[in-house]
């Protein structure tokens, strides 16, 4: 056996081994790297050596991007890369076992996944009518679901006194009641602040004070108010998926995997990791997460318009 180098000297041969593969497209061969990356990203956090990695271990990595909301698709080809990795590492003699031999694929519907690409989310921004009232809220509803992965729960009970556009960060309550700090993307922001200086001229309710979002009533915007506006948008943009306000949570923690941002961040994004209080949340983390969104969200970077 040839000694083992560092992880990520490893990826680095592996990805130089995948451009000699034949039948491999360039997305294939980028993809398969970003995937070996984030497993190596796990392994780093809770000190596992590569020649340690057992089949557990892969378990644990896989149940956690399933619970990630990525799509079983996605999962797939992840599970693909890992493979074509060891592979790679028995070929060049730095291992002798397999770790990935009993890890299975999960089974793909023959239905599309629900994950939107980030161009059917564009063109269900571009099908929001121009001349409604309730228009510019729409158009921040999507960016608020897409652009920092709300549950639907989280977004109609969104409250303005919670809300810092200029730090661009938002308080919400999760499940359980716990609280999380959710980054806000700069077009978000903007809109938001376009949609509450509207919001001033719509009647409020006394159950509509300090909520974001409200209906032309001016009470707060119910869950199933927001399924319908998705649906609908989703349909006039002729998106033939299933799409809900989850398909965005979805679309948001795929695409930031997808783009190589790191699986505890995304993790923490969506809520998914109990925080102890806001304030250490706010401490420890506020800085990576935006970085985190900012070099692998699609519309962190997209100027609005």
């Amino acid at each position: 056996m040839r000694p083992l180098k560092e992880t990520a000297k490893l990826i680095d041969e592996f990805e130089a081994h995948l451009l000699l593969e034949k039948g491999l497209s360039d997305n294939t061969q980028t993809s398969y790297g970003c995937d070996v990356r984030h497993l190596a990203d796990f392994m780093e956090e809770r000190g596992i050596r590569v020649e340690d990695l057992s089949p557990d271990h892969l378990h644990q990595f896989l149940a956690l991007v399933h619970d990630l909301g990525i799509s079983p698709r996605s999962q797939a080809r992840m599970i693909s890369g890992i493979k074509a990795f060891f592979n790679f590492l028995i070929l060049e003699k730095y291992i002798e076992e397999n770790p990935c031999e009993l890890i299975e694929s999960p089974k793909l519907s023959r239905e599309l996944p629900d994950v939107l690409s980030v161009e059917e989310i564009d063109s269900m921004i571009a099908a929001i009518p121009s001349d409604k009232d309730e228009s510019l809220r729409n158009h921040a509803i999507i960016e608020m679901l897409y652009g920092s992965g709300l549950r639907v729960s989280e977004l109609v009970e969104a409250r303005i006194s919670r809300l810092d556009l200029k730090q661009r960060l938002l308080i919400v309550e999760g499940k359980g009641s716990k609280e999380r700090l959710v980054p806000v993307s700069p077009v978000a922001a903007e809109l938001v602040e376009e949609w509450l200086r509207q919001r001033r001229t719509w009647k409020e309710k006394p159950t509509g004070q300090d909520i974001i979002f409200l209906n032309r009533r001016g009470a707060p915007l119910t869950r199933v108010m927001i399924f319908y506006i998705i649906k609908q948008l989703a349909e006039l943009a002729g998106i033939k998926k299933n799409v809900s306000p989850h398909t965005l949570r979805h679309s948001f923690a795929t695409h930031l995997l997808e783009g190589g941002a790191n699986l505890r961040a995304i993790q923490e994004m969506l809520g998914h990791e109990s925080i102890a209080t806001t304030e250490l949340y706010l401490h420890l983390d506020r800085s990576r997460l935006r970085r985190e969104l900012l070099d692998h969200h699609p519309h962190y970077c997209k100027p609005k318009g």
